[in-house]
């Protein structure tokens, strides 16, 4: 049986194999991902892991001279990103191949802005939901709370709250011991990476996804919706796993699609490309893209479905998803940039709903009204106050301290 840890050999010019001359450590050290990182940040990974070139102690004057100096050469960088990309990718984007007849670059005036504060966001024409989730998991049950809330400036507003306990099912089992040990595998399954004795992060972001659009468009009154994040999250365009969410959400998606008159507003650190583009703009402008049908196909197309199912999904994105228009906007020069999504036929319009709202905090830049509506869900369903009426049921059922970790019980 040949030995798999035999050197490498190459070829000579003669056709005969001959044994493959050795790398230099520093060379081999550098094929598995030192010049990566030595391009990224500027120095050699193995001294960034030498602990004798660390600073001793606090050192605070030299560490804010370090900072202030790269913080310095990194924006005068980016500045000159910002004019290069304004000057010439910005212009670009109505001519771009396959390019929506909507793609451009708009301004907002201060007029237009002030006749969507007095005509529609004031008076309470335009109402944001948003949601928070809570989970806490023990020996005994795992729980998971789900709030959304409805918010508008007319001081009309609404709460919904679900919660889902997830417990062993133990009924009459013949062999006692063999359930036990059934538990125990059961829990076992549940440990370390795999999925808690809460719901799972996808299946618990997709409900709390869900929710938020649901209420939107059945629950709110309001002539315009806001909402949160991207209105075709990935959880919902595949299901979270499930085939019976799946099709909720499709409902729920096209519905949102065929009411038009709603705006979706993200800002995702992740979507840095699009965020470059974003900061080249000036306060008060927007940049409609292209369509999000471009966005979401190749995610769909790589999903795993039950059968029949990746069709239906697929025909969503085509008939639904090209009527919605995603775009950046700038609020303020002191603020980052923001995705929105809104349906083509409105997007104008949708476009300044977000900046007028994003300008009532311009340090922030962000729709107020959904910051009001997370507010309201934090308040009402936040974290701190689920773990307290979890704390007081135990104590109730007169386990006060048995099934809390460590970290719950200091003093």
């Amino acid at each position: 049986m040949p030995d798999r840890h035999h050197e490498p050999s190459t070829v000579d010019p003669r056709g005969q194999a001959q044994p493959a001359a050795s790398l230099p450590d520093e060379d081999v050290e550098k094929l598995i991902g030192d010049p990566e990182y030595e391009e990224a940040f500027g120095e050699e990974l193995r001294r960034t892991l030498d602990v004798d070139t660390w600073a001793t102690g606090p050192d605070w004057e030299r560490a804010l001279a370090r900072l202030t100096a790269e913080v310095r050469s990194a924006v005068e960088v980016e500045d000159a990103t910002r004019r290069l990309v304004r000057d010439e990718l910005l212009p670009r984007l109505g001519k771009a191949p396959n390019a929506p007849a909507e793609a451009g670059v708009y301004r907002a005036t201060p007029d237009e802005l002030t006749k969507v504060h007095e005509g529609l966001l004031f008076p309470g024409r335009v109402e944001a939901v948003n949601g928070t989730t809570a989970s806490h998991a023990t020996l005994p049950l795992g729980i998971t709370q789900i709030g959304v809330a409805i918010s508008s400036y007319g001081g009309v507003s609404a709460t919904f709250a679900q919660r889902v306990f997830r417990k062993e099912i133990a009924g009459r089992a013949a062999d006692r011991v063999q359930a036990a040990l059934d538990i125990v595998d059961r829990r076992h399954g549940r440990s370390g990476v795999g999925p808690s004795d809460a719901l799972s992060e996808l299946v618990r972001r997709g409900i709390t996804t869900y929710a938020e659009r649901k209420i939107l468009i059945d629950k709110a009154t309001a002539d315009w919706r806001l909402g949160y994040r991207a209105p075709f999250p990935y959880e919902l365009l595949t299901g979270s796993g499930s085939m019976r969410f799946l099709e909720a959400s499709l409902d729920v998606m096209s519905r949102i699609v065929e009411y038009e008159r709603f705006v979706f507003v993200a800002s995702d650190p992740r979507e840095r490309g699009l965020l470059t583009l974003g900061n080249a703009l000036f306060a008060g402008e927007y940049a409609v893209i292209g369509t999000i049908e471009s966005a979401i196909h190749p995610m769909v197309r790589g999903a795993h479905y039950a059968t029949n199912k990746k069709e239906k999904a697929l025909e969503f994105v085509r008939r639904k998803a090209s009527q919605v228009l995603y775009g950046l906007y700038s609020a303020s020069e002191q603020s980052p940039p923001c995705l929105f999504y809104a349906h083509r036929k409105h997007v104008h319009i949708a476009a300044r709903i977000a900046i007028a709202d994003s300008i009532l905090r311009p340090a922030r830049g962000f729709p107020m009204l959904l910051d009001v509506a997370d507010a309201t869900c934090k308040s009402a369903f936040g974290a701190a106050g689920f773990v307290g009426l979890v704390h007081n049921a135990y104590s109730q059922a007169g386990s006060p301290l048995r099934y809390f970790g460590d970290r719950e019980t200091r003093g």
